[in-house]
């Protein structure tokens, strides 16, 4: 039987940190790598979307995040998929704000019952890797099982395809 595969992200457009100078970016670097994704395995795209404008500034989204973070505040989302149970791997991702995912991830998990779920972690960073992303997912999705993931430095998310497909690919 065929897999049926989603890859679900959350990005940042617009002023990101980008090699330690800010940048715009009219497309973020998860939804670019999850199109890499979406492109190497097929399979369906999903943005997770907060239920709230966070600042143009990037230095005070920053601030924002860590608020959330530090509160575990459940960030509410726009829309939640009707059929994510119809689904069998889960490709997600999001970038590292604060050593983890955003709030609006978490929130996005604990609304499903992801027993029995695959979930293949990717984020990207300016160099802190997954953080304990990781650790998070598995307490939001304890039912599912959780690979160890793949971080892609931001700033190299443009040039990444043929190490994110061959990673996904090799999942499949």
């Amino acid at each position: 039987m065929e897999k049926k595969i989603i890859a679900v992200f959350f990005t940042r457009r617009g002023m990101n940190y980008v090699n330690g100078v800010i940048k715009n970016l009219n497309r973020g670097n998860t939804e670019v790598c999850a199109e890499y994704i979406q492109k190497a395995v097929g399979g369906d795209l999903f943005e997770i979307v907060p239920d709230r404008e966070y600042s143009k500034d990037y230095m005070t989204c920053t601030e924002e995040a860590k608020e959330e973070l530090r509160q575990k505040e459940q960030v509410p989302v726009k829309q939640y998929l009707e059929n994510l149970e119809d689904y069998d791997v889960i490709f997600l991702g999001y970038p590292n704000w604060w050593g983890t995912y955003p709030m609006a991830v978490d929130t996005f998990l604990k609304h499903y019952n992801l027993d029995g779920k695959t979930i293949h972690p990717f984020c990207t960073n300016e160099g802190s890797g997954m953080g304990g992303s990781v650790r998070w997912i598995r307490e939001a999705a304890p039912g599912a099982t959780v690979s160890s993931g793949l971080p892609i430095h931001g700033a190299e998310a443009a040039q990444s395809e043929n190490r994110v497909a061959k990673w996904a690919k090799s999942l499949i």
